[in-house]
């Protein structure tokens, strides 16, 4: 059902936070913006950041935006970029756009100066996603004193075609990765303008969750956002798997990929896909193009191979995981001891034996937790020790696990998520006053002192400070628990994420990190 209404309500509250809401006027590059104070934070939202990527754009890396005249209001969230579907269960339809390359700004009222800057890329599996949706808000963690950006960016096949005629006309041989390089593109905004937000462009901290992280993954490993930020943190997603596992993310097989897709929405050339309405651009095969690409301009080698040879961004890094990312992915209440493993192939094709046998079970329930742990390993936990265990050594490194169960509403398509993946983002934004949960007073605290662990982070490259339980720097097992409280540990899944190093190690052919 179509929520539309949702994302108006939702502005609406945001315009009316207090009754003493009042404009106040930026400076940019390319004119003046008018946004909001209201409670004590300023934002201004839809400001551009490139021009619409519309007709001979589409499929171009992103161009500077227009200058305008006189004062352009910015009061109100700009379109998503074109989707479907939406990126989390329970959420409401965003309003998309093909012309979409917008950017958000939380700040403190009154005049903040050089406040360090947080910079958010949402998730959405590189397909769907919208920064107007309030859980990703950046008021609250501004009130905290920093200075919030969050960034649309093209998805799925507008965002990630890789095609033989787009390379021809490209003058290096290569397409593919325009989303990536709009991410690019808002931090080079972000460079060129934040002060004038009252933030400082060398204290940039990059932060995503799910496919956000994966880019923040890819973001450090890449030569054409060097400089760019400061301090980077992934939560539940990176991409470090061998991607010999995954031949579609080379060039050579992304184009082939790319001229079935085009054969499947009627175009049998790059003139005739630029002339398609952008609706039928997510028909076909517009599921499959969803991914990076390795390429020379923004992803020249995989992030993996990019550390081990020490070429990422040396920047302190923030990284972890949910204790149940899959609940809110996969329905498990199917799976039995008996069917298990029919299933999981189903899923995921032949897994190797180590990576199976590292998960046993005897009755049904305990197949639906080993089912649960798997994935949770499997599309995020290794990916997070990974990067942690490749970027210590280079510079500072920390490391989590989400427990907390938020008080999901009996009876919701939340109700059984558990420590899901998504469900760290109502704390991690301190946003539990959006909804009329059931929140307790370990829930607040939590809240408090995860949205504080990442704000000292984004000051001063450690999440440490007064009040907060200590944080230890990751030293290959070391890491912080979200349970009741936060809590040192020594990562709890440690020895399933080991199957996995030896699955992958078989597959590269050399150990880990080599």
């Amino acid at each position: 059902m179509k929520k539309n209404w949702i994302w108006a309500l939702a502005a609406a509250l945001l315009l009316s936070a207090t009754p003493a809401a009042a404009a106040t006027t930026v400076s940019t590059e390319t004119g003046r913006v008018r946004g909001v104070e209201a409670d004590g934070v300023a934002s201004w939202l839809g400001v551009p950041y490139a021009a619409p990527p519309l007709g001979e754009l589409r499929w171009r890396p992103p161009q500077p935006a227009r200058a305008w005249s006189g004062v352009r209001q910015a009061k109100a969230f700009a379109p998503a970029c074109l989707q479907q579907g939406v990126s989390m269960p329970g959420e409401p339809d965003p309003k998309v756009d093909e012309d979409c390359l917008y950017l958000n700004v939380w700040a403190p009222a009154h005049g903040a100066r050089r406040a360090p800057v947080m910079v958010f890329i949402h998730g959405g599996g590189w397909t769907n996603g919208a920064t107007a949706l309030p859980l990703y808000w950046g008021d609250r963690l501004a009130k905290r004193g920093v200075v919030v950006v969050s960034v649309n960016y093209r998805l799925g096949p507008l965002g990630f075609l890789a095609h033989p005629e787009l390379s021809r006309e490209s003058g290096v041989g290569a397409s593919g990765n325009y989303g990536l390089m709009d991410q690019i593109a808002a931090l080079k905004w972000v460079r060129r303008n934040i002060a004038e937000f009252g933030g400082d462009p060398d204290q940039v901290t990059i932060f995503g969750q799910s496919a956000g992280a994966m880019s923040v993954s890819v973001l450090t490993a890449s030569p054409a956002a060097k400089g760019l930020f400061h301090r980077a943190i992934g939560q539940s997603g990176g991409l470090f798997e061998p991607l010999s596992l995954a031949p579609q993310y080379g060039l050579a097989e992304a184009e082939k990929q790319g001229e079935a897709y085009a054969a499947s929405v009627g175009a049998s050339s790059l003139a005739e896909l630029r002339a398609l309405p952008a609706a039928r651009l997510l028909q076909g095969k517009a599921h499959q193009i969803s991914h990076p690409v390795v390429e020379p301009r923004v992803m020249p080698m995989s992030p993996y191979d990019a550390y081990v040879a020490g070429r990422q961004a040396e920047v302190p890094v923030l990284v972890g995981y949910n204790a149940e990312e899959a609940r809110s992915l996969t329905d498990v209440t199917g799976i039995t001891a008996a069917n298990f493993g029919d299933k999981l192939t189903r899923a995921w094709g032949p897994l190797p034996p180590q990576i199976a046998a590292a998960y046993p079970f005897t009755t049904d329930e305990e197949a639906q937790r080993a089912r649960v742990d798997l994935e949770r390993d499997l599309r995020f936990g290794w990916d997070m020790w990974a990067w942690a265990r490749l970027q210590h050594g280079h510079a500072p490194v920390w490391l989590y696990r989400f427990d907390r169960h938020p008080p999901f509403p009996a009876g919701s398509v939340r109700a059984d998520w558990g420590a899901s993946h998504f469900a760290e983002l109502w704390y991690m934004f301190d946003h539990l006053d959006q909804e009329p949960w059931a929140w307790s007073a370990a829930d607040r605290a939590a809240a408090d002192a995860m949205a504080g662990y990442w704000v000292n982070f984004a000051r001063t490259g450690d999440p440490n400070g007064p009040g907060l339980p200590a944080w230890a720097p990751f030293d290959g097992g070391s890491s912080l628990c979200f349970e009741d409280r936060p809590t040192p540990c020594d990562l709890p899944d440690r020895k399933t994420l080991s199957a996995f190093d030896a699955a992958y190690d078989a597959v590269r052919g050399q150990p880990f990190g080599r």
